[in-house]
Order: C-alpha cells, then sequence, then structure tokens
C-alpha cells in the first residue's frame, strides 16, 4: 500500500512538472486549476451526469434560460430571449436570441433546439428522465416541440406549475448542440455520442481544445460568445485529486486556483502571502445508503440504528469544519421548501438497543464504497469507526469517481457514501430521488438513490411526490416537500447528514471566479487576473 501511494504521489508530481512550463508562467490569459476529475464518465450533455462534467457543460454549453454567472439565483434569457406561457394549455413559446453562432460557426436554429432535445430523449441516457418527465417520448417529441421561424413552441403533458417546466429547460441536458455537426459525426447510430465525449458542439463561451480523461481538461475561449468573450483565452484544469499536491502547487505558483483541499490544508494557508480562501454554500448533500439487494440491511431497524452511529457534530466541528455542515433532510437549506430540522445524534447506545429490540443479530458485516479523494475516505474512516460501537462493521472499499458511480448505477454495491446534488432547482429534483420510485424492477433504470439502492418507498410516498409536483398553491407546494422530507428522515434506507461548504484557495491575482450552489453554476467567463 505505501508503495501504491509513492507511486501515484510521483506520477503526480511527474503530471504537474510536466506541464510547469505554462503553469509556472500562469500568463494573464491562462486560469489554471488543480481539481480532481476523475467522477467523470461522459461530457456529452445528453449523457453527462457527474458534478465535474456538470463544470464542463456549463461552461460550453448553453440552454434556451438559465440561471446565469451574473446572478445564479435569478432565472434568465440565454439563447431565448423571451418566452410565452400558456399554462392552461401547457404551451411555452420561445423567441429565440438572434445572431448566435455555435463553436463551429453554424448559426443557431430552431431546428438545433428540437434536434437537440430529440438526441436527449432517444438515446435515453442518465439525465434523460429531466426532459421525459415533461412527457416526451422518442415516438411524440417531433408534436410537442415545434419550430416556426425563430419562435420554438414546447408543450408538456402533466399538471406542472410553469415555473418547474421552466427550471427543467434550464437543467443541463437542455442544453442546445449544434446539430448539423454532430450528426455528420454520427457512428453507428449513436448520434454523435462517441466524437461528443471528445468534441465540444455548444455556443458556450469556452469550447473543448484537450480532454483526456483523469489527467487533464482545456478549455478555449469562444472570442464570439454572445454574451462577450471571455478575459481567460484558455482554463486549464489539471486532474489531481490530492490536496497536498495541489496545495503545493498553489504555494509555488504553478497553479491560480486548487479546488481539493480538505480543512488542514485550508488552514495551513491562512494568512499565506498572496492566496485567499473564498466559501461558497453548495447544494450537494452527503449520505450513506444501503442496498436492499443486500439482506442484511433489509430490515428498518439497521436503517434506525445507523442514523445514531454517525458522529454528526464531531465530524461537523473537526475533520469537516468550514466544508460540511449537519443537515439531515435530502433537499438542501437556503432554498425554499428545505427541512432543517436535524432530530439525530451520535447515540451508539440507542442504536444498539433498537437493534436488539428488532432482534437484529450482530454484529453485521457490510462493505462500503467511497470516492477516493480527498474528505471522503477520512469521512468513511470516521463512519466506520463509529458504527462499529453500534455492532455495524463497514469495510471501506475506495475507488475512483467513475468507478464508484459506475457501480452504484448497476445496484452492484452494499452499502455507499455518496453526495447528490439537484438535477434542476425545483425540490421536486430531490424529492423524486429519494422519496419516488415508480418501478423497482432491474430493467427499469432510474437516476434515483431509491432506484439505485432498490427501495421502493411506501406508496403513500410515491402519491405525496406526485401529488407535491402538481400542487398550484406555491405555500401548500413547499409544506408537501417538508413531509415528505420528514417521512423520508425515519422510513428511507438513508442516513442524510451533510450539506457541502466549497472552498476554493486561488491566487490573489483571480477575481470573477462564480461558484454557485451546483455544479452546473461554476463559471469561469467572468475571470480576470490582475
Amino acid at each position: 500500500m505505501k508503495h501504491l501511494r509513492l507511486t501515484m504521489a510521483a506520477g503526480l508530481l511527474a503530471s504537474a512538472l510536466a506541464i510547469s512550463p505554462l503553469a509556472a508562467q500562469t500568463p494573464d490569459n491562462v486560469l489554471v486549476v488543480a481539481q480532481n476529475i476523475d467522477d467523470i464518465v461522459t461530457i456529452d450533455p445528453a449523457s453527462a451526469y457527474e458534478f465535474s462534467s456538470g463544470e464542463y457543460v456549463a461552461n460550453t454549453y448553453d440552454t434556451l434560460v438559465r440561471y446565469d454567472a451574473m446572478d445564479t439565483t435569478v432565472l434568465a434569457p440565454a439563447l431565448a430571449t423571451e418566452w410565452d406561457i400558456d399554462a392552461a394549455n401547457k404551451i411555452v413559446t420561445f423567441a429565440l436570441r438572434d445572431g448566435v453562432t455555435f463553436h463551429s460557426g453554424n448559426p443557431l436554429r430552431g431546428e438545433d433546439v428540437v434536434g437537440s432535445w430529440t438526441r436527449v430523449v432517444s438515446l435515453d441516457k442518465a439525465p434523460a428522465f429531466i426532459l421525459t418527465q415533461l412527457g416526451w417520448t422518442p415516438d411524440n417529441i417531433s408534436e410537442m416541440v415545434t419550430v416556426d421561424g425563430n419562435r420554438v413552441t414546447v408543450r408538456y403533458q402533466g399538471d406542472f406549475a410553469p415555473s418547474f417546466v421552466l427550471n427543467v429547460l434550464a437543467a443541463r441536458p437542455a442544453s442546445i448542440v449544434d446539430m448539423e455537426t454532430v450528426m455528420a459525426n454520427e457512428v453507428d447510430g449513436d448520434m454523435g455520442h462517441a466524437w461528443m465525449n471528445s468534441n465540444s458542439a455548444g455556443t458556450g463561451p469556452f469550447s473543448l481544445q484537450t480532454y483526456r480523461p483523469a489527467d487533464i481538461l482545456t478549455l478555449q475561449a469562444n472570442p464570439d460568445y454572445y454574451q462577450g468573450a471571455p478575459a481567460m483565452e484558455r482554463v486549464v484544469i489539471q486532474h489531481n485529486p490530492e490536496g497536498a499536491t495541489q496545495r503545493l502547487q498553489l504555494e509555488a505558483g504553478d497553479i491560480d486556483m486548487a479546488k481539493n483541499l480538505d480543512p488542514g490544508q485550508i488552514a495551513g494557508l491562512d494568512g499565506a502571502e498572496g492566496i485567499r480562501i473564498e466559501t461558497y454554500p453548495q447544494a450537494a448533500v452527503h449520505w450513506v445508503s444501503f442496498n436492499q439487494k443486500v439482506d442484511a440491511l433489509t430490515n428498518p431497524a439497521v436503517w434506525e440504528a445507523a442514523r445514531y452511529l454517525v458522529d454528526y457534530e464531531g465530524m461537523a466541528n473537526g475533520m469537516l469544519k468550514g466544508q460540511m455542515e449537519v443537515h439531515q433532510a435530502f433537499w438542501p437549506e437556503g432554498f425554499p421548501g428545505a427541512l432543517t430540522d436535524t432530530p439525530f445524534r451520535y447515540d451508539p447506545e440507542r442504536a444498539r438497543q433498537i437493534l436488539d429490540d428488532a432482534g437484529v443479530d450482530t454484529p453485521i458485516n457490510v462493505t462500503m464504497d467511497v470516492i477516493s479523494a480527498p474528505t471522503f475516505v477520512e469521512m468513511a474512516q470516521a463512519i466506520q469507526a463509529s458504527f462499529a460501537e453500534g455492532g455495524i462493521n463497514l469495510e471501506i472499499i475506495a475507488g475512483t469517481g467513475a468507478q464508484v458511480i459506475t457501480k452504484y448505477r448497476a445496484r452492484t454495491h452494499e452499502a455507499m457514501l455518496l453526495y447528490w446534488g439537484p438535477d434542476f432547482m425545483d425540490p421536486h429534483s430531490n424529492a423524486k430521488a429519494f422519496a419516488f420510485n415508480a418501478d423497482n424492477s432491474d430493467d427499469k433504470y432510474a437516476s434515483t438513490t431509491t432506484w439505485r439502492n432498490a427501495w421502493m418507498p411506501p406508496a403513500e410516498l410515491n402519491e405525496k411526490t406526485m401529488a407535491a409536483l402538481g400542487e398550484q398553491d406555491a405555500e401548500k407546494r413547499l409544506e408537501m416537500y417538508l413531509e415528505l422530507q420528514q417521512a423520508t428522515q425515519t422510513e428511507a434506507p438513508f442516513v442524510i447528514m451533510f450539506q457541502a461548504i466549497k472552498q476554493v484557495a486561488m491566487r490573489d491575482t483571480v477575481s470573477g471566479f462564480v461558484n454557485g450552489a451546483t455544479s452546473d453554476y461554476v463559471f469561469y467567463r467572468l475571470v480576470t487576473k490582475e
């Protein structure tokens, strides 16, 4: 194990030195970022469903409407300049912006909007469900989305508030791609999917210059971006999972920004010359989940006991200080409808009593998958120690982000330490993930924590989730989401523990970086360097 760690460290150092002629200069027009990007499985916006790939899509593609870098809390015009809502007939009509071109130079057309969304629905990759919620299928989307000149008419099925529909159309899979270029690179009916995993075809402020998985991702400024060319001609994102190495690179001036430092490394930079720390509240919630395909984990007493086997306050005030706060509900604090009650405390005696009263034999031996990255492994080790006090023995299995997430999607894990961010800024995004499962069959894949943990919620939870989605009274709707969060706190095989706080260390020459509450709102286009 020691040899492996030394080999990894040497490889990372060699990688850093290999690009040092660029990094050491950190030119005024190049931003160099050190970041763990090994969670990326795909960078095609039709399939990108990871945190790092979300950042990439946000900087290379646009949607018709979006939460923009200028203000990530306000839904603003993007490729559409205006829209008209006919709630009675379930229609939204958009007027496209004139003069927008793709990275290829091709002009934006209404046909690109229809083609982009048809492509998502037809490919049916992980995030496709976000759009198909609107009642779209491969068979009907040509009728549901139509074009007349620069006007795009969107029809939807379902009793949704118009704000929900707009939030869906601001989400990542609603990104508009250059269909002429994409389809020119189609191979064996893949609608250009393979090509899109190494090329960009958007209208965004940057285009893809280089991408090598778990190595480097380089973005090139789009001089013709409709909101103005970025000041940075290039953004170089070096894959580096080691926070200690990131800190050394930052202190040496080899990089401009370090994005994966643990609390100790952040504290070590306090007062460092030429470096500042920026803090960004995040929407990601962190939790432990139990796969219901594992017999030893199906007893609700195990879930209940586990909620008293996390040292929430000790972790938040110690190893996670400045990077996590205690949060025990699926919708993050700071957004309307969030439940902020924290009813669970570390109480191993109570946990043992719960298991004993339920007749559960201990110890329970369980494997727990975790991303091998700063903080995550340390969290897993802390949870391993506290769970053991209650008779639940965890064997930690660490892997890359892509390995862990792929295993999770295949439902082959036992326990899982992971995090979840909303797919779009509406409480239904997380309610559907944590409190709803339409079909628990192995061949009915769904991008939800319920399906991935093979958990079928009680019928009343499924019904309430869909009722909240259709509730037209805004205040009543939020109350329903509060009730759903209370129910999952006590009835689901999840132990929701923390809400993330992002700390980014950067050279004090850098300004204008925007890190919104989710990875979809991480923007580089306003960055400048003195």
